[in-house]
């Protein structure tokens, strides 16, 4: 399928999928956009590389290694997928 470019609303839909596929007690609605998940929720390590691994596998992109503290927080997220290509 072609690759779309990502809109901002759809990138916070799939960093909230992603997450709630991994914490899935995450309310989406209390997450503070600014604030980084592994403060806001009783997340690990192992949890934060699964859901980088989650949203790789989901939207088809690789979110090179040194790009993982773009995704601490729903914000930072957001703004490294949008404008992005990915699998539609």
């Amino acid at each position: 399928m072609a690759s779309d470019m990502m809109t901002q609303d759809q990138a916070r839909l799939e960093v909230l999928d992603s997450l709630k596929s991994v914490v899935p007690e995450a309310d989406a609605e209390s997450i503070d956009p600014n604030t980084p998940f592994r403060d806001q929720l009783d997340i690990d390590s192992v949890d934060y590389l699964n859901f980088i691994l989650t949203l790789e596998r989901r939207l088809g992109v690789r979110v090179p290694e040194e790009d993982y503290p773009q995704m601490a927080s729903l914000n930072g997220a957001m703004r490294w997928l949008a404008g992005r290509a990915y699998r539609a």
